[in-house]
């Protein structure tokens, strides 16, 4: 199989067929001139159904495709006899195939055709045969002419209406429909069974009609015929009596039925009765599978693809208010026989040995049978061969020769069917050919490992052996490595290792040899790397990067500045060792890195450039952003590309780095300005690439170190002309949104990607490789639907846009794919090995491959727990996923992170990208005991100074039987540790004490939990230290509790009311004798207030006042004229030393004043009194 892809991926070719050659079996590369070389038997590639039912109305199509060298010729059986082609002027047969047309254009009855065909396709080598084909012509007979009497039947009695369709090939659709074409109503009461009938549970008045007819649909001819019209009358009453179940379809108490493998189950019970009864479904011992679908009002249960798992007993229970009834159908299932191994071609050198293998199943198991060329093995027409040998399903081949190419046939049959697969033996001899190119060149790096290739093909295997400069008795060893695929390791390339290999496969047939030339080179090094440097703006930067290499190899030095190309332009300088930057400003600063470059190697090196200001000049001129550039004018206009100039404005004193050039355009987004391209800040004239069909306008922005200016005022327009599309649209896709649809969506081109206008876009499509002719739409959308396609198949693709000026370019094809169905096959034989306490190893029988209906995604096992083996633990029935993805024809996987001792159910489906197929065959296993998590809880309590108290309890999963606990512990202090001790305990054990020998020792416990596999996990606690910490985890906080809590917040609160009575006690003096003090006259000190008060200020202003004491104690009678008496409600206000602030108002009358109590109770200050 030579691939491109270089001198690795011709070893991995070479190597895949020396380990093909020694599990005796060779795969023939695709070498074409191999390839035309080779001779093999016939293989079949198409051929017709087994079952095939045609059309009256068209010409029959036989199929029998095949291919081998020579090619093949074509004969066919027709009954078992040999049928004559050329004898019948309706058959003829396509050239290079065996493919049968039969015509009818001059006449003849299809029928006259019907029977078996068998196909043969022969050379030199042998024969293949095709399947017997089995071809019936459609039919779809008249319904028979009768008359129908009218039906009377009395309300509430059960009725059926026979349908008895004529028997048509394939069996005909039935419904049934009234005169105006419309479907019978159908409910639980009333519906059709699978025999077609109408079946009336009870009959009710509404239910008379003269028009009851039933319709058969033949599918083939698309005909719909039509019975004569029933007429049903309903003999009414005036109380219709109830009545107990009972059962129209099927009838008596049993049945039974047989269904076969793959096909659909459909179980019916239809029940009469009033009121009409209601149907559930039972399987006995177990519940209805995911699989069962109940439909026709729960009349009838189906189940689409049936396993061996579904059979058993089903029961149908009928039931209304009256009773009930049981019919009990007893379901077998057979099956045809279906492949577990089926045989493969087979290509063998001579006196090397193979096998064919052939192995199926089914119910009852399968027969099988060899042919060789469409004949019995052991017949004496066959080919005697003593190199062969028959032990049941399998033959083998022993030291074989030329001359012993046959096509074998292996036949699986049972009572309900057969499999017939065709796989050749094929000798071949063949003299040594090179697959790789001719004298090759290998350049390598000095002390480099290097592979010379040298992939190659013979039958039998060639002997390979190489050789340097055409001397010495082959290399192998010490300096050289030889490997199995002919590859030759020179683990480490030197200078005297340069020189012409030559590599020769011999075996008996011949010799073959190839060249591979090999030069050993000087690396590539940066000898003098560019160093991290700083510059004053304004001034020049170098960097160096000197270069040492091997003087045959041509080298280029490439510099990037933050790993972006750099542009030299006409102010940036690059010699031979060096870069150089004049006029450095800050739009220079980065990292910039060499790079040098060789053919066959390359070496590279960074440095960082930082720009910094001139002190002087920078606390002297201040900086801003640049000023706006102006007069922006377009010259040298061509066709895709004019010159844009315009005129710096002022940097204020920060050198412009870059001017950005943005467009508008007015025809797609106008009044939207967008980049178009950037350039260095020294330049004011460039020329602009422009695309077609674009009205542009242009503005610069001009930035510097400060920020970026305003834009520029716009340019005038300028048009371009128009152009087909040049860019190919992106992202062509093809891929089905539904089973028989593809939806081929790509992005649509950027506006100004169209170049002129009316853009709209060309899709075409095909089936690939099928030669049919290309279809294709015109749409202006991004995508396309293609309806009515098969389920998943291959589509070549291809697009191109288009416009009024022509056509863009076309893309390259790509394979997209219709939709994809649900997978119709499950995986089978579904099994499990190796049962561990964790992990379990899967293996099933893989679908086949066109039965997944879709992109093979991954077979997904659907597993869970269904109860664990420890008596009374409840369990997590969560239902878990993991996929496999496997192709080969065994597959295995691993199923991981299964919990021990339990009991688990298991199944599997092949899923693709939407949907998963039925689901295999359920498998039951139970994982063996492992060791158990750590315990529930581990506590460790203190209560007094010499005594540990140790509680656990068990681990919530054991994952076995449990035996016991382990204790481990030892003494702790800081990073020293005693001597490990250990207590062991029964199961039913959770507690243990220990006494401590001094009251400072600590402990650090190790608990585990045992079964009869182990300990389990750990569960490490440390005893509490004695002087830092609590006696015990639950010893009472006083701290914490309650009643402590509300006493110290009452001790609390009455300390604060204290303070606030000694408070107010203290500023108000008591009650102010106001008499004693009004009638002297002012001190030369006293000052009036501006509002009109007074404050009055003595030497004796710190002391109580007079009398306030005893107006505390009552033992003075208070004075009449205090302060508070002129209050409003007593309520007075004070200043902080307990100056009155208020005006004096009218006296109160004193009883007045006492009687108003919620004046008082609502006044701080008396509330306060009161306390005091």
């Amino acid at each position: 199989m030579l691939v491109q892809g270089g001198p690795w991926a011709l070893s991995v070719i070479s190597l895949v067929l020396l380990l093909w050659q020694e599990v005796s079996a060779i795969d023939v590369p695709l070498d074409s001139k191999i390839q035309q070389d080779l001779k093999q038997p016939p293989t079949i590639m198409k051929q017709s159904l087994k079952d095939y039912i045609v059309d009256p109305r068209d010409n029959i199509i036989i199929e029998c495709e095949a291919k081998g060298n020579p090619v093949p010729t074509f004969s066919w059986r027709r009954n078992g006899k040999f049928f004559n082609v050329g004898k019948d002027p309706r058959v003829t047969m396509r050239k290079r195939s065996g493919t049968l047309e039969i015509s009818f254009r001059s006449g003849g009855r299809p029928e006259d055709y019907e029977g078996e065909y068998q196909c043969f396709a022969s050379n030199n080598f042998g024969t293949a045969l095709t399947n017997k084909i089995l071809l019936r012509v459609s039919k779809s007979p008249l319904w028979p002419k009768e008359v129908l009497e009218p039906v009377v039947v009395g309300e509430g009695s059960p009725l059926v209406l026979a349908c008895n369709p004529p028997p048509g090939l394939p069996p005909p659709l039935t419904f049934w429909m009234d005169s105006a074409m419309m479907p019978i109503t159908q409910d639980k009461r009333v519906s059709m069974g699978l025999n077609g009938d109408l079946y009336f549970s009870n009959v009710l008045a509404k239910d008379s009609h003269t028009d009851y007819s039933c319709n058969a649909r033949f599918l083939f001819t698309h005909t719909i015929q039509q019975k004569n019209p029933f007429t049903l009358k309903v003999q009414t009453s005036r109380k219709v009596a109830e009545t107990t179940p009972n059962f129209l379809s099927p009838t008596g108490s049993d049945s039974s039925r047989m269904v076969m493998r793959g096909e659909k189950l459909k179980l019916e019970c239809i029940a009469s009765g009033v009121p009409t009864p209601s149907i559930k479904w039972f399987k006995k011992g177990g519940d209805l599978n995911q699989k069962v679908k109940l439909d026709n009002f729960n009349k009838t249960l189906r189940i689409d693809s049936v396993s061996e798992e579904d059979a058993g007993e089903y029961m149908c229970m009928a039931n209304n208010q009256i009773g009930s009834i049981r019919h009990s159908i007893y379901v077998q299932v057979k099956a045809a026989p279906y492949w577990l191994d089926q045989p493969s071609n087979l290509v063998l050198a001579p006196d090397e040995n193979g096998r064919l293998v052939c192995r199926a199943n089914g119910n009852p198991k399968p027969h099988i049978e060899w042919l060789v060329n469409g004949g019995p093995i052991n017949s004496n027409s066959s080919l005697p061969n003593p190199s062969r040998k028959v032990e049941g399903d399998t033959i083998m081949f022993r030291s074989v020769q030329i001359g012993s190419s046959a096509v074998y046939q292996c036949n699986a049959s049972n009572d309900h069917g057969y499999l017939l697969a065709n796989a050749f033996i094929s000798i071949l001899d063949m003299a040594p050919r090179m697959l790789g190119p001719k004298n090759q060149l290998i350049k390598v790096i000095e002390n480099n490992r290097t592979f010379l290739d040298c992939p190659y093909f013979g039958s039998p295997l060639p002997e390979l052996r190489w050789f340097k400069n055409g001397q010495g008795s082959g290399l192998d060893g010490g300096h050289y490595r030889v490997y199995i695929n002919g590859t030759l390791e020179i683990k480490r390339a030197r200078a005297e290792d340069q020189g012409t290999y030559t590599c020769v496969a011999r075996n008996i047939l011949g010799k073959e040899e190839n060249q591979v030339r090999l030069e050993v080179k000087e690396p590539t090094r940066i000898v003098r790397a560019p160093e991290h440097q700083s510059a004053i703006r304004g001034t020049m930067a170098r960097f160096d990067c000197r270069v040492k290499s091997d003087l045959t190899l041509p080298i280029t030095v490439t510099w990037l500045k933050d790993d972006k190309p750099l542009s030299l332009g006409s102010r940036l300088k690059k010699d031979e060792d060096s870069l150089s930057i004049p006029n450095v400003h800050e739009g220079d600063e980065g990292t910039y890195t060499c790079t040098v470059k060789t053919e066959i190697d390359q070496d590279t090196a960074s440095a960082r450039l930082t720009v910094s200001e001139d002190a002087s000049l920078s606390s002297v001129l201040p900086t801003d952003r640049p000023d706006s550039p102006t007069d922006l004018e377009l010259t040298d206009a061509k066709e895709r590309n004019i010159r844009l100039t315009w005129i710096h404005g002022d940097d204020h004193n920060s050198p412009v780095t870059l001017f950005v050039v943005q467009f508008e355009e007015d025809r797609w987004e106008s009044g939207k300005w967008q980049n178009l391209s950037s350039y260095p800040g020294d330049i004011n004239t460039v020329i602009l690439e422009l695309s077609p069909f674009v009205n542009y306008q242009f503005r610069v922005i001009a930035v510097n170190s400060v920020g970026q200016s305003r834009p520029s005022l716009p340019s005038q327009r300028y048009q371009t002309s128009g152009a087909p599309p040049e860019v190919i649209p992106r992202g062509l896709k093809g891929w089905g949104t539904k089973k028989n649809n593809m939806e081929i969506s790509w992005e649509p081109l950027l506006d100004t990607e169209r170049n002129g206008p009316n853009l709209h876009y060309s899709v075409w499509w095909r089936r690939k490789d099928t030669g049919e002719e290309w279809s294709n739409v015109t749409t202006v959308g991004a995508k396309h639907i293609v309806h009515d396609t098969e389920t998943y198949v291959p589509y070549e693709i291809k697009l191109r846009a288009v416009n009024d000026f022509g056509l863009g370019g076309e893309s390259n094809i790509i394979i997209g794919y219709s939709g994809e169905d649900k997978p119709t096959a499950p995986p089978t034989d579904l099994r499990v090995s190796k049962i561990d306490s964790t992990k379990v190893n899967v293996h099933w029988t893989p679908v086949d491959p066109s039965t997944v209906l879709g992109e093979f995604k991954e077979y997904r096992v659907y597993y869970w727990r269904e109860g664990s083996m420890v008596k009374g633990l409840r369990v997590n029935k969560e239902k878990k996923t993991k996929g496999f993805y496997s192709t080969v024809a065994q597959p295995t996987g691993i199923l991981t992170d299964l919990q021990p001792y339990s009991h688990y159910r298991i199944y599997m489906v092949v899923a693709n990208n939407r949907y998963e197929g039925p689901p295999s065959n359920h498998v039951e296993f139970r994982t063996k005991e492992g060791v158990p998590e750590a315990p529930k809880f581990f506590k460790i309590i203190q209560r007094s100074t010499d005594v540990i108290h140790l509680e656990w309890d068990k681990p919530l999963e054991p994952n076995g039987i449990l035996i016991g606990y382990k204790l481990n512990y030892q003494t702790v202090n800081g990073s020293r540790v005693g001597l490990m001790q250990m207590q062991s305990f029964l199961p039913n054990v959770t507690t243990y004490t220990l006494r401590l020998p001094e009251r400072a020792i600590r402990y650090k416990f190790y608990l585990a939990a045992l079964t009869q596999v182990g300990a389990g996990e750990v569960y490490a606690e440390e005893s509490p230290h004695f002087t830092n910490e609590a006696y015990s985890k639950d010893q009472v906080d006083i701290a914490t509790q309650g009643w402590f809590i509300g006493l110290m917040c009452a001790i609390a609160l009455i300390i604060l009311i204290l303070l606030i009575v000694c408070f107010i006690k203290r500023s108000r003096g008591g009650k102010y004798p106001v008499r004693e003090k009004k009638d002297l006259p002012l001190d030369a000190v006293d000052q009036k207030g501006e509002d009109g008060s007074f404050d009055y200020h003595s030497d004796e202003d710190n002391k109580p006042l007079q009398g306030s004491q005893n107006s505390l104690d009552g033992g003075v009678k208070e004075s009449d004229d205090s302060l508070v008496d002129y209050g409003e409600g007593g309520d007075g206000q004070f200043n902080e030393d307990g100056s009155f602030i208020g005006q004096y108002t009218v006296k109160k009358d004193k009883d007045e004043t006492e009687g108003n109590e919620s004046s008082e109770a609502t006044s701080p200050v008396n509330a306060i009194y009161s306390l005091a």
